[in-house]
């Protein structure tokens, strides 16, 4: 692969669970001039360790150094690139504008990406929906012919597949 093609990367961190860890972690990022598509972090099932999630778009030499720079940050306990032997979520919340006339065909879409309605009112309903952001974009795009008012997204998170432990 060429290194100076640039390509979505997605990294996890095992950090411990403290005050200004991630904005440690996305300071570096910033001062390295990456630009972050998304940032996503939480505690896990040990309250003294987080998960931070990183998607962010460089080449093969950025990702390189972020990951050698990130591993020196004094609270990564550690960090690995997500692959494609891994599982992406993410959630979105879409507030469209509808009347009667339109909401059977919306909730025809939302049926088909296994979405589901949470909020009804007269002149709108709320979307939530969880999936790869792939599945995400592509409700998003079905969706562009309607009066979207709001739109939330998480931002994605991951886990590798199988019982190898990554933390």
């Amino acid at each position: 692969m060429d290194s100076k093609a640039v390509k979505k990367s997605i990294i996890s961190i095992l950090v411990r669970n403290e005050a200004n860890v991630t904005t440690r972690v996305s300071s570096l990022y910033g001062r390295r001039g990456f630009n972050i598509t998304s940032f996503t972090g939480c505690a896990t099932n040990d309250p003294k360790i987080s998960r931070i999630t990183v998607a962010f778009e460089g080449t093969e030499q950025a990702l390189h150094q972020i990951l050698t720079q990130t591993a020196k940050l004094e609270d990564v306990i550690k960090i690995f690139t997500m692959d494609d032997n891994s599982i992406y979520r993410e959630l979105l919340l879409m507030k469209v504008k509808a009347d009667k006339s339109e909401r059977s065909a919306i909730m025809q879409i939302v049926e088909i990406y296994r979405g589901k309605i949470v909020d009804l009112s007269r002149d709108s309903l709320i979307i939530e929906m969880t999936g790869s952001p792939e599945k995400l974009d592509g409700f998003m795009d079905m969706m562009n012919c309607y009066d979207i008012a709001e739109v939330s997204r998480t931002g994605v998170t991951g886990m590798s597949r199988g019982l190898e432990l990554e933390g």
